[in-house]
């Protein structure tokens, strides 16, 4: 161990991502467009190129070499990234602007990240302790916005017809072997209009690594869909029509079910699981229609504008055998509608820039869960959340952006949001039926942040970002599983929670240099958590009685030292306290780590590229230390998923190549993980797979 720590800070010395650095132009920072160079946040780029270079299977997957991000994976078919120590609903997902974070979304760790097709992404901006002024509630640790793929029309020849497509292929020879596959087309006319329409298809099949062999029921089929339809109304608008849909089947949440036969690694030991079955099947769709565009009148007040509808489905479904358990068979469903309205305005106004609109989303509700013996003769009614119930959040937001000097820049803001949700008919905790229960909520939040640049390579930036996080209907009604198989209760009675974060951070940015470095402290208070009944009652109940701290620091660089050779790398560190009681009833206040913190982590990437670019190889080292900031009460209760003594550290290499063989054909392969490292990322439900060979092939026309 004392090795891999020494590997690990020689990689600290050379901190980033490896995919292209050159200061490219983000809108989620500020809801217009920006270079990463001229905002005051901590933002991290990926685009579509990185994700098929490095064979990134999942959204969850392509922010692995983020620093201060944590990929959690309960199972292969999930993943839950933990953001500057937050996961699940204390992150806002957005996909093309619009809010994917619904009221049904779960504590701790969910699957619904993974419910984004990682093959139908143009880029992702993932924007760090932003806070909540610009897109509401949850956006604690992080605001991600994942663009997908559209038609290029406006980049084409004005008034020319064009068509053309792309097919890709990629497999994954680890265990059973995957099967990933994606057909693209488009067609349009230069500057009128263009379509675009995508189709992947992917057959996961079970992974296995040294350590545990063969992770039976870890692999599952996924279909998805995307379309879209840009119409250029005027020179300077568009209107888009865009739909997407994906499907899972058969996921298996791997670590509670008997094909777990437990994990030893030095010393530490992860418990096996105990149930026959536990599988999730989830559809989900989003379908918007959004126009936005530019005044090229320049003395106009609204210079921009971006307004959108939104409709959403969500349909997941939950099977769980716990023979010979009494009541073992359990499934529970939950049909979900939403409906979004977004509108965003940009006007100048004296000597800077004010955005300013609203946001509306309606959640329409419907679940039906059930529980009964293997003999199927003792029927009982067990919803997962309130049926029948609706959801409302309605916000109001303007952020001003004002230069007093040509180095100075200051950004503030704030936001209104007024949250109800109308909860239908729900079991509370005492298995008491319930109906027409209503709550209802409002909060202000603000922001300021600055920017200065100490020369043209040079700037500081940082400030202070409120964010909160409205109850949804899971806090207020929820009756689900967690961990390693405990009860899990909401209460009507939480309160919102709320967050404050600190961060100062430095950019330098040359042609061959970039770095980036930033320090961050985020203070919570009413955080909503899950306390055990008592110390003979795993059970746990929603609550308001804890309060937190978490802070970190993070480095990220490039160095491109040849025109054919560049080095990248990063480090991240976070550490985190929260203060709450151990037990609802007779229970002591306790102060203890976070759950589930980085622990010090690294990677250090060469790259070699041909002087005619058809050609380029690269090695990385991925590596972790020792995670063993855990209470010995906290690990007995997440012990499948979480080792006596905490989670091993690890080393990982890979290594991948790629080939434009010509115009229309360019191949990749790779092999992960060379050293068949046995090992698992930290509250994860499995271990990552072992040595893996990848190929893909794209085809173009």
């Amino acid at each position: 161990m004392k090795s891999k720590t020494f590997l690990l800070l020689l990689l600290s010395s050379a901190p980033a991502f490896s995919q292209d650095f050159l200061d490219p132009l983000i809108v989620t920072a500020t809801r217009t467009s920006d270079s990463v160079a001229d905002v005051p946040y901590t933002v991290d780029v990926i685009d579509s190129d990185f994700i098929r270079e490095n064979n990134r299977r999942t959204l969850p997957d392509a922010l692995q070499y983020t620093p201060g991000v944590l990929v959690q994976k309960t199972t292969h078919g999930h993943g839950s990234p933990f953001i500057r120590g937050f996961t699940g609903r204390q992150n806002l997902l957005l996909v093309d602007g619009v809010r994917l974070n619904n009221s049904t979304f779960r504590g701790g760790p969910v699957q619904y990240w993974n419910t984004v097709d990682s093959l139908a992404i143009d880029h992702i901006e993932l924007i760090k302790s932003q806070g909540s002024v610009l897109y509401g509630s949850d956006a604690a640790g992080g605001t991600l916005n994942a663009f997908t793929k559209s038609s290029d029309f406006r980049n084409r020849p004005a008034g020319e017809a064009y068509a053309g497509g792309s097919a890709l292929y990629e497999y994954r020879a680890n265990g059973q072997g995957s099967h990933i596959g994606r057909l693209e087309t488009e067609a349009g006319i230069g500057g009128k209009f263009g379509v675009w329409l995508g189709l992947s298809a992917k057959d996961f099949g079970d992974i296995e690594d040294s350590g545990v062999g063969r992770m039976k029921g870890t692999g599952y089929p996924e279909e998805n869909l995307d379309f879209r339809f840009d119409w250029a109304v005027t020179p300077d608008s568009t209107i888009t029509l865009a739909h997407q849909y994906v499907n899972q089947d058969s996921i298996s949440r791997w670590h509670r079910t008997l094909n777990n036969p437990g994990w030893q690694h030095e010393g530490h030991v992860a418990a096996p699981g105990k149930w026959t079955a536990n599988d999730y099947d989830q559809e989900r769709s989003l379908t918007y229609l959004r126009y936005a565009g530019e005044n090229p009148e320049k003395s106009s007040f609204i210079q921009r504008w971006n307004a959108t509808l939104s409709y959403q489905t969500v349909d997941d479904s939950e099977f769980q055998d716990r023979q010979p358990a009494e009541d073992s068979i359990r499934r529970s469903n939950v049909d979900l509608e939403t409906t979004g309205i977004d509108l965003s305005l940009e006007s100048e106004i004296g000597p800077g820039t004010l955005v300013y609109g609203f946001d509306y989303y309606h959640d329409n509700v419907d679940t039906s869960g059930s529980r009964n013996n293997a003999a199927g003769t003792s029927f009982k009614e067990s919803l997962p959340l309130a049926d029948d119930s609706e959801y409302d959040l309605l916000g109001a937001f303007a952020q001003y952006v004002w230069k007093p000097s040509e180095a100075l820049e200051i950004t503030t803001g704030a936001r209104y949001t007024y949250a109800e949700a109308n909860l239908g008919r729900f079991t509370d905790s005492a298995g008491v039926t319930k109906t027409d229960e209503s709550k209802e909520w409002d909060s202000t939040v603000g922001s300021l942040r600055a920017l200065y640049r100490l020369d043209d390579s040079w700037s500081v930036y940082g400030g202070i970002s409120q964010a909160f996080r409205a109850p949804n209907l899971d806090d207020l009604s929820g009756n689900l599983t967690s961990k390693s198989g405990n009860p899990a209760y909401g209460s009507v009675n939480v309160d919102p929670e709320e967050y404050l974060t600190y961060e100062i951070g430095t950019r330098h940015t040359t042609e061959t240099t970039v770095f980036g470095a930033s320090v961050f402290y985020t203070d919570v208070s009413d955080l909503i958590t899950a306390v055990p009944f008592s110390p003979t009652d795993s059970s746990t109940f929603s609550t308001n009685a804890s309060d937190a701290y978490v802070y970190g620091v993070e480095l990220e660089g490039l160095w491109r030292f040849h025109p054919q050779w560049t080095l990248t790398g990063f480090t991240a560190w976070q550490d985190g306290r929260v203060e709450g009681p151990d037990f609802l009833v007779g229970g002591t206040v306790k102060d203890k780590p976070i759950n589930r913190l980085l622990p010090l982590t690294g990677s250090l990437a060469l790259r070699w590229t041909a002087p005619s670019s058809k050609y380029w190889i690269e090695g990385r080292i991925l590596a972790a230390t020792e995670e063993d900031r855990i209470t010995a009460a906290d690990q007995a209760a997440d012990d499948q998923r979480i080792p006596t003594g905490g989670t091993p550290g690890y080393v990982v290499a890979s290594l991948r190549a790629g080939w434009q063989v010509n115009e229309h054909l360019d191949l990749n392969c790779g092999v992960e993980n060379i050293s068949d490292e046995d090992y698992r990322n930290h509250g994860s439900g499995q271990n990552e797979a072992g040595l893996t060979g990848v190929f893909g092939a794209r085809v173009t026309w």
